[in-house]
């Protein structure tokens, strides 16, 4: 298992999450970066579904068993009892202290254990889900997490680098949404540029700028959503649906980012400029 000794900020365990539940009232949840979580993932040979750690912050945990980690997501120093390591995967021995820094750039970094995080599923899942309060809670100092047995062999080499640092302006792909005719202009989505704001988390984050008129100012009945629905609330700054994200909304959704455009937009700090660009079906 893993202790954790230090925490400043969050942690959260999740996986892939809990699709195909909304029906049920169920959000998907699951890693906010997920290109992340399947990157530690497949470089310590666990299935792409196994759980860890999704840090904002800084962490330090003690290895009570002979183990393998990975660090992906927003780049953290790593050290090992108190020793730089550089490697994507990390060899910690019985007894050490693995320490990861808060990160140089980005928002959420991935701790994850060869085997994977082994907590009680929740519809199927070990996802922890912040709005509905499903799934295990969130880690504190002197959480003791068992590790599942490995399956699967290490590959010998990574097959999936770490991306290169987002720069002043991050480009997110989307689709038209269902009610994009909403819109007195839905071309003003993709031509005027958006600041991220400091009003973000797992459920939605908020974008600031020329606000958007709509054709359409008639309340409208909650129908459902998906992560990355892009809704025009009253104010006419867009909220983008986080994986956290109830599963009905009565705001118009008039864009739909892609799966990797979502990934993006979990990394990107308040103040970061974004853009949205048009992306085929999704």
């Amino acid at each position: 298992m893993i202790e954790v000794v230090e925490l400043i900020g969050s942690a959260l365990v999740q996986d892939l999450g809990r699709p195909g539940l909304s029906h049920l009232g169920v959000s998907p949840s699951g890693a906010a970066d997920r290109a992340a979580l399947r990157a530690g993932n497949t470089a310590l040979g666990n299935p792409a579904t196994a759980a860890g750690l999704e840090v904002m912050g800084a962490i330090s945990v003690r290895v009570h068993d002979d183990l393998l980690l990975a660090v992906t997501g927003a780049p953290g120093a790593v050290t090992v009892d108190g020793v730089p390591d550089d490697g994507r995967v990390v060899p910690a021995p019985a007894g050490s202290l693995v320490a990861l820094a808060a990160p140089r750039w980005g928002l959420r970094s991935y701790l994850t254990v060869r085997g994977g995080l082994d907590v009680e599923p929740v519809l199927g899942s070990r996802a922890t889900d912040t709005l509905s309060g499903l799934g295990p809670p969130p880690v504190q100092v002197g959480d003791r997490l068992a590790v599942l047995p490995p399956a699967g062999e290490v590959p010998t080499s990574d097959p999936t680098p770490a991306p290169p640092p987002p720069g002043t302006l991050a480009m997110l792909d989307a689709a038209a949404g269902p009610r994009a005719d909403w819109l007195a202009d839905p071309e003003q989505l993709y031509a005027r540029p958006w600041r991220v704001s400091a009003l973000a988390d797992r459920v939605g984050t908020r974008l600031e700028g020329e606000p958007l008129l709509r054709s359409v100012t008639a309340e409208l009945p909650s129908e459902g959503v998906v992560a990355g629905s892009v809704q025009v609330p009253p104010s006419g700054e867009p909220v983008v649906l986080g994986p956290d994200h109830p599963t009905t909304g009565g705001y118009p959704v008039v864009a739909v980012l892609t799966a990797a455009a979502c990934d993006v937009l979990a990394q990107l700090r308040a103040g970061t400029t974004v853009r949205f660009r048009h992306a085929g079906p999704r």
